[in-house]
Protein backbone atom coordinates (compact mmCIF):
# COMPACT_ATOMS: atom_id res chain seq x y z
CA UNK A 1 0.00 0.00 0.00
CA UNK A 2 2.87 2.72 0.84
CA UNK A 3 4.32 1.60 -2.75
CA UNK A 4 0.80 2.35 -4.55
CA UNK A 5 0.64 5.83 -2.35
CA UNK A 6 3.98 6.83 -3.28
CA UNK A 7 3.19 6.38 -6.83
CA UNK A 8 0.05 7.78 -6.59
CA UNK A 9 1.54 11.12 -5.25
CA UNK A 10 4.16 11.19 -8.29
CA UNK A 11 1.37 10.61 -10.75
CA UNK A 12 -0.73 13.21 -9.60
CA UNK A 13 2.35 15.73 -9.30
CA UNK A 14 3.11 14.67 -12.79
CA UNK A 15 -0.78 14.69 -14.35
CA UNK A 16 -1.85 17.91 -12.81
CA UNK A 17 1.98 19.56 -13.66
CA UNK A 18 2.72 20.61 -9.91
CA UNK A 19 6.17 21.55 -10.52
CA UNK A 20 7.12 23.34 -7.23
CA UNK A 21 5.31 20.03 -5.30
CA UNK A 22 7.27 17.25 -4.20
CA UNK A 23 5.48 13.51 -3.30
CA UNK A 24 6.79 14.07 0.09
CA UNK A 25 4.51 17.11 0.00
CA UNK A 26 1.69 15.32 0.12
CA UNK A 27 -0.04 13.58 3.44
CA UNK A 28 -1.73 10.72 2.67
CA UNK A 29 -5.01 12.18 3.91
CA UNK A 30 -4.66 15.47 3.31
CA UNK A 31 -7.71 16.58 1.02
CA UNK A 32 -6.52 16.66 -2.63
CA UNK A 33 -9.77 19.38 -2.91
CA UNK A 34 -10.17 22.82 -1.04
CA UNK A 35 -7.72 23.24 2.08
CA UNK A 36 -5.46 20.08 1.32
CA UNK A 37 -3.79 20.82 -1.90
CA UNK A 38 -5.98 23.26 -3.49
CA UNK A 39 -7.36 21.15 -6.41
CA UNK A 40 -10.21 22.18 -8.53
CA UNK A 41 -12.78 20.41 -10.96
CA UNK A 42 -10.97 20.56 -13.65
CA UNK A 43 -7.76 18.34 -11.87
CA UNK A 44 -10.60 15.71 -11.01
CA UNK A 45 -11.27 14.90 -14.47
CA UNK A 46 -7.38 14.76 -14.78
CA UNK A 47 -7.23 12.84 -11.98
CA UNK A 48 -9.94 10.53 -13.55
CA UNK A 49 -8.10 9.74 -16.62
CA UNK A 50 -4.80 9.25 -14.76
CA UNK A 51 -7.24 5.95 -13.04
CA UNK A 52 -8.42 5.27 -16.52
CA UNK A 53 -5.09 4.99 -18.25
CA UNK A 54 -2.82 4.33 -15.11
CA UNK A 55 -5.05 0.97 -13.70
CA UNK A 56 -7.68 0.76 -16.06
CA UNK A 57 -10.22 1.78 -13.50
CA UNK A 58 -13.24 3.98 -14.88
CA UNK A 59 -15.29 5.75 -12.36
CA UNK A 60 -18.82 6.51 -14.15
CA UNK A 61 -20.38 7.96 -11.11
CA UNK A 62 -19.78 11.46 -10.09
CA UNK A 63 -21.13 10.77 -6.44
CA UNK A 64 -18.25 7.72 -6.30
CA UNK A 65 -15.29 10.19 -7.55
CA UNK A 66 -16.07 12.41 -5.04
CA UNK A 67 -15.63 9.72 -2.29
CA UNK A 68 -12.64 8.09 -4.45
CA UNK A 69 -10.77 11.59 -5.47
CA UNK A 70 -10.92 12.61 -1.33
CA UNK A 71 -7.21 11.98 -0.34
CA UNK A 72 -4.08 9.71 -1.91
CA UNK A 73 -4.90 7.19 0.85
CA UNK A 74 -8.91 6.45 -0.61
CA UNK A 75 -7.47 6.29 -4.35
CA UNK A 76 -5.19 3.90 -3.35
CA UNK A 77 -7.55 1.73 -1.33
CA UNK A 78 -10.06 1.68 -4.37
CA UNK A 79 -7.49 0.96 -6.01
CA UNK A 80 -6.39 -2.38 -4.12
CA UNK A 81 -9.88 -3.14 -3.97
CA UNK A 82 -10.44 -3.06 -7.55
CA UNK A 83 -7.49 -5.04 -8.68
CA UNK A 84 -8.07 -7.45 -5.90
CA UNK A 85 -11.96 -8.17 -7.66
Amino acid sequence: MEELKSKLKAQIIEALNLQDTKPEDIEDNAPLFGEGLGLDSIDSLELMVLLERQYQIKVEDPREGRKILQSVQSMAEFIQSRQRA
